[in-house]
C-alpha cells in the first residue's frame, strides 16, 4: 500500500543488509532539524507553563488572565470534530479555534512537505527519537521486530484512526457535532487534560510507563504502531510532490542512507521513496557521502523528477517553520486563535469542580445548563 519500498531480496543479501543496517554506529542527527525540534520543544514547554499559570488563576478566581491557546494542539479529537463542523456549516467554532488551526496546519504540512510534522515538530516524535538513540547506544544496534510481526503491528495505528473516524464522521450526526462543541465538556477539555496529567491515575501511569519502555526497547514503538495522527498523515504525505530521490548512477551502494533511516526503509534499493512511513527527516540525505546521489526533490504524480537540484535540508527547514509558525501567526492576526469562551464561566466551573456528570466523557449531554 502506498509504495512500501520493500523490494524482494535474496536471503544472503537480506542478511548482509541486516548486519550493516542494524549494527551501524549511531549518527548525530541533522543539526538543522535538531534545532527546529529543540526550538519547538522549548515553545511547547513555555506554552504549557503559561497554561498552568492561567489555570491556577482560574482556581484563584482571576478572570483577566491570558489563556494559552497553543495547548489546544493536544486536543486532536475535539479539533477533528470542529473540522467536520467547519466543513459542513462553514462556521469556524471558537471554543478551541487554535486546536483546529494546528490540525489544519499539520494536515497541510503533510500534503506539501511529507510527514515533516512527525520528524521536525512533534514533541512525542522528538521524545521517541531520543529514546531510540539511547536504545542504540545501550544495545549497540538498532532493534527491529521481524517482518512477520512488524507489518501486522503497523496496521494497528490505522485501526485506531478508523475507530475515531467512524465515531466522528459516521456515528455522530450533524446535530450531535454542533451539540458537542457547545457542551461544558468541550469548553473545559484543555483544563481537564491538564488535570489528567498532573493528577494521573495508576492506570495512566502504567500505560505511559509501558509506552516509554516499549519505545526504548523497540524504537519508535508509539509512532510506528499506534499513533493515529501518523496514520492520518501518511496517505497525505504520499500525495506530497516532494520525494527522496536516488540517482543509481551516482550511488556507490554504501548503504549509509538505509543505516540511518528511522523507518527502516530500503532507501539504497529504490529510485524514489514513496512509502507512507517516510517522515521527511532527511537523515538519509545528510548521511549520503555523494552530493548528487540522494536528494529531496519535487516529483510529478507519474514519477518524473522536476529540476536537477534538490532541496537542501536548511531550505526544507525554512519551509517547515514558515508554513507551520507562519500559519499560526496568520490565525492570530485574523482572530482565529483565541477562544471566545467567557472566562467568568470557566472560573465558576473550575470553582464548582469538573467532576460532575456533565464532564464525564465525550458525547454525554450536560445534566443542567451553566449558571
Amino acid at each position: 500500500m502506498f509504495g512500501r519500498n520493500r523490494p524482494h531480496l535474496a536471503p544472503e543479501e537480506r542478511a548482509r543488509r541486516a548486519r550493516h543496517v542494524f549494527r551501524a554506529r549511531p549518527r548525530r542527527p541533522l543539526r538543522v532539524r535538531q534545532a527546529v525540534q529543540f526550538g519547538t520543544f522549548a515553545v511547547i514547554l513555555y506554552v504549557g507553563w503559561r497554561f498552568v499559570q492561567w489555570v491556577h488563576g482560574l482556581e484563584a478566581g482571576v478572570v483577566d488572565g491570558a489563556r494559552s491557546p497553543g495547548v489546544e494542539g493536544f486536543l486532536p479529537i475535539a479539533s477533528l470534530i470542529s473540522l467536520r463542523h467547519w466543513f459542513e456549516t462553514g462556521v469556524f467554532h471558537m471554543a478551541h479555534p487554535a486546536g483546529l488551526v494546528i490540525l489544519c496546519l499539520v494536515l497541510l504540512t503533510a500534503l506539501l512537505l511529507k510527514k515533516a510534522f512527525c520528524s521536525w515538530l512533534c514533541p512525542v516524535g522528538t521524545a521517541s527519537e531520543y529514546l531510540a538513540r539511547l536504545s542504540h547506544k545501550v544495545f549497540r544496534r538498532r532493534l527491529k521486530l521481524p517482518n512477520w510481526l512488524d507489518w501486522p503491528l503497523q496496521s494497528l495505528k490505522y485501526l485506531v484512526l478508523l475507530f475515531f473516524a467512524n465515531a466522528i464522521f459516521v456515528l455522530m450526526s450533524r446535530e450531535q457535532v454542533a451539540q458537542f462543541l457547545d457542551l461544558p465538556y468541550n469548553k473545559v477539555s484543555d483544563i481537564k487534560m491538564l488535570y489528567f496529567f498532573t493528577d494521573p491515575s495508576p492506570t495512566t501511569l502504567w500505560v505511559l510507563g509501558s509506552l516509554a519502555v516499549l519505545s526504548f526497547v523497540v524504537p519508535y514503538f508509539w509512532c510506528r504502531y499506534l499513533c493515529p495522527y501518523g496514520a492520518l498523515l501518511g496517505p497525505l504525505s504520499w500525495l506530497s510532490p516532494l520525494k527522496i530521490v536516488r540517482s543509481p548512477s551516482a550511488c556507490t551502494n554504501c548503504r549509509q542512507c538505509a543505516s540511518v533511516c528511522p523507518s527502516f526503509l530500503a532507501v539504497d534499493l529504490t529510485k524514489t521513496v514513496n512509502s507512507v512511513e517516510c517522515t521527511g527527516c532527511l537523515e538519509c540525505v545528510a548521511a549520503c557521502p555523494e552530493n548528487e546521489a540522494l536528494q529531496l526533490a519535487p516529483v510529478t504524480p507519474w514519477g518524473t523528477r522536476l529540476g536537477r537540484r534538490g532541496l537542501r535540508p536548511a531550505v526544507f527547514a525554512v519551509l517547515v517553520v514558515v508554513l507551520f509558525y507562519g500559519g499560526i501567526q496568520t490565525a492570530r492576526l485574523t482572530g482565529r486563535w483565541r477562544s471566545e469562551v467567557d472566562q467568568r464561566e470557566l472560573v465558576e466551573r473550575v470553582r464548582r469542580g469538573l467532576e460532575g456528570p456533565e464532564y464525564d466523557h465525550v458525547g454525554r449531554p450536560a445534566s443542567r445548563p451553566a449558571p
